[in-house]
């Protein structure tokens, strides 16, 4: 269960009770007065508008930001990297030993179907835990400064009403970056989003990007009705960040 304080505010006179969630979910995720329902009935994530209210007007008592600023975006943004290339390094240790990596034949090889009978590589598989080593490393580096301004693998959904995308919890349709750096305490509006790739094979691995940054650009342009490329990365063990 993801780990929620609560933050009492002073509201029109009285107290409103909002939440600071934990890493792995959205603000206000539990709280009935954040729930926003669509047209069709799907219930948005949505901030209550009093306790965002309240919380702007005694910012400086809770140090609120708005968005980070550029050396703080530098910062996690150096801590994404870190995180990325110890996730490869650890994972590769601890399934082939010190010193060793999966190659070609081993990143091809197919270790199991899915629900719709697609055959899973060995490399799909790597990438899956070493996603886990990265998340639990970014939590770890940047949940004491930045946990009001980063939320991990949000669900962002369009409403056919508005054509807006918004939180969601409806998994199915719904676009899921990896990280997502944004308002405080609002994932809704977001600042810079970014996906882990670990690629397996040597030609992957001396290309993270792909021929033409093909690799890049389709990892990215599911993307574009969230934000602008420039606010669009990939985060590699071998290139950093690449936008």
């Amino acid at each position: 269960m993801p780990r929620t304080r609560r933050l009492w505010l002073w509201v029109g006179g009285g107290l409103a009770v909002g939440c600071a969630p934990g890493l792995q979910s959205q603000s206000c995720v539990l709280s009935p007065g954040c729930l926003a329902p669509a047209a069709g009935g799907e219930v948005w994530l949505t901030p209550a508008p009093a306790v965002v209210r309240a919380a702007q007007a005694v910012r400086g008592l809770l140090t609120l930001k708005d968005f980070l600023d550029e050396a703080e975006v530098a910062r996690v943004e150096a801590v994404l990297v870190a995180c990325a290339r110890e996730a490869d390094f650890q994972v590769n240790e601890r399934e082939y030993g010190p010193g060793r990596a999966p190659d070609d034949r081993e990143c091809n090889r197919v270790v199991g179907h899915d629900s719709k009978g697609r055959e899973v590589l060995r490399a799909m598989e790597l990438g899956k835990l070493k996603h886990a080593v990265a998340f639990a490393c970014v939590e770890r580096e940047l949940g004491r400064d930045f946990s009001e301004h980063f939320t991990r693998e949000p669900g962002y959904r369009q409403d056919p009403a508005t054509g807006a995308f918004h939180l969601t919890q409806t998994l199915a349709g719904s676009l899921r970056p990896d990280i997502v750096l944004h308002l405080g305490r609002d994932a809704n509006r977001i600042q810079y989003l970014y996906d882990f790739l670990f690629p397996c094979t040597s030609a992957s691995k001396s290309n993270p990007l792909g021929e033409m940054n093909r690799t890049l650009q389709e990892k990215l342009d599911k993307y574009r009705r969230l934000t602008e490329d420039s606010r669009r990365a990939l985060v590699t063990p071998q290139l950093g960040i690449s936008r």
